[in-house]
């Protein structure tokens, strides 16, 4: 059997280095003279005096909007107004996943170019082409996809290691699920997030993200917590941003982010994106059945990085059977990614998986 056709995509440019959005408009001027930046709070604290900087001498346009906090369809909507009026030509997102993802959906709709300003790094957002939209109480709605990637992608390292290290550790918890999302999607040629087969490069990334993760996140963490740029903080920039994000694009997603849209279910969570995603991708290692060595090596990169190995870590409570079963039920709705890698997979065995992971996570801290 031939199999789907295997397809790949990325940004066509990607941008990371030391005060780079000093250069903000040296490298992307040529996108449009008329700029709408949506921008989170401390997105814009973080990076409108530098980027002003850049336009020194020029006539262009900028609008600063702060977004409302989620990517839900009233906020784009409220955006796309924005630009209407405006006569925008050009879409940035600067700040976390939601403010990317709003100005990502915003630039489809209006078919704008879309550039990403990532202020913090606790997702692969800035990269993929597509959005998640939540609805208004949080919780997970849909994927958004786009037929194209962002047309530029842009981080200031010293922003990066000037945002709480938390943010950090999320982002290598989201990175940490794309190698094994992958692999498990090309075995079963389940569909990447372009809905591609998965191809020998987007492999190659996804594991070259995991080993970076290994390599550079202990000592990235210390970086970040004396908010100096180190080249160990540039590797790990460089694995959560864009090894992961174009990984996951054209690796495909499966038991990992399956659970973290389950834990949604549940509303009220508080537990980061990326933190959900690492013990997610613990949960797919058991219902997959693999090795106790690779358990093993991955639950150690958990613990010493600061990423959650238990339930509990992630505002779950072991003894709430109810609340469990719904987030194993929700992940387990027809149409999530969880059943790219066991296609009849239930909620009982995830559920099951949960526990042993849970059990497993509490046998190593207590050791330790």
């Amino acid at each position: 059997m031939a199999g789907r056709l295997k397809l790949m995509r990325a940004p066509l440019r990607y941008i990371q280095g030391l005060d780079a959005l000093c250069s903000f408009h040296k490298e992307l001027g040529d996108l449009g003279n008329r700029w709408l930046f949506i921008c989170s709070n401390s997105g814009h604290k973080a990076c409108h005096d530098k980027i002003e900087s850049s336009f020194a001498g020029e006539n262009d346009y900028r609008r600063y909007e702060i977004f409302g906090g989620v990517s839900s369809t009233g906020e784009i909507e409220k955006m796309r107004k924005i630009v209407a009026e405006d006569k925008i030509d050009v879409v940035v997102g600067i700040g976390g996943g939601s403010a990317i993802d709003t100005a990502k959906a915003v630039a489809y709709y209006e078919k704008l170019p879309v550039a990403v300003v990532p202020t913090v790094i606790a997702t692969d957002a800035p990269c993929t082409g597509l959005s998640v939209i939540y609805n208004d109480d949080y919780s997970f709605d849909r994927y958004l996809f786009y037929p194209d990637n962002p047309h530029a992608v842009i981080v200031d390292s010293q922003v990066i290691a000037e945002a709480p290290v938390s943010f950090l550790i999320a982002g290598m918890g989201d990175a940490l699920g794309t190698y094994f999302e992958a692999r498990i999607c090309a075995k079963y040629d389940a569909p990447s997030l372009e809905n591609g087969g998965v191809t020998r490069s987007a492999l190659a990334l996804a594991k070259l993200c995991y080993e970076t993760l290994k390599t550079y996140g202990k000592a990235a963490v210390a970086s970040c917590e004396n908010n100096v740029v180190t080249p160990e903080l540039a590797a790990i920039i460089e694995a959560n941003v864009y090894l992961s994000g174009v990984g996951a694009d054209n690796g495909g997603l499966a038991c990992a982010h399956s659970f973290y849209n389950g834990v949604t279910a549940l509303g009220g969570h508080t537990a980061p994106h990326g933190c959900c995603v690492a013990f997610g991708t613990l949960v797919q290692l058991i219902l997959e059945g693999a090795t106790k060595e690779e358990f093993k090596e991955v639950q150690d990169f958990c613990l010493e990085v600061g990423l959650p190995v238990t339930l509990a870590e992630i505002g779950l409570d072991i003894n709430d059977k109810e609340a469990l079963m719904k987030v194993a039920e929700a992940a387990c709705v027809e149409g999530e990614t969880i059943h790219n890698m066991i296609p009849d997979v239930s909620a009982k065995e995830l559920y099951n998986a949960m526990i042993t992971c849970d059990v497993l996570g509490h046998e190593v801290k207590e050791a330790k």
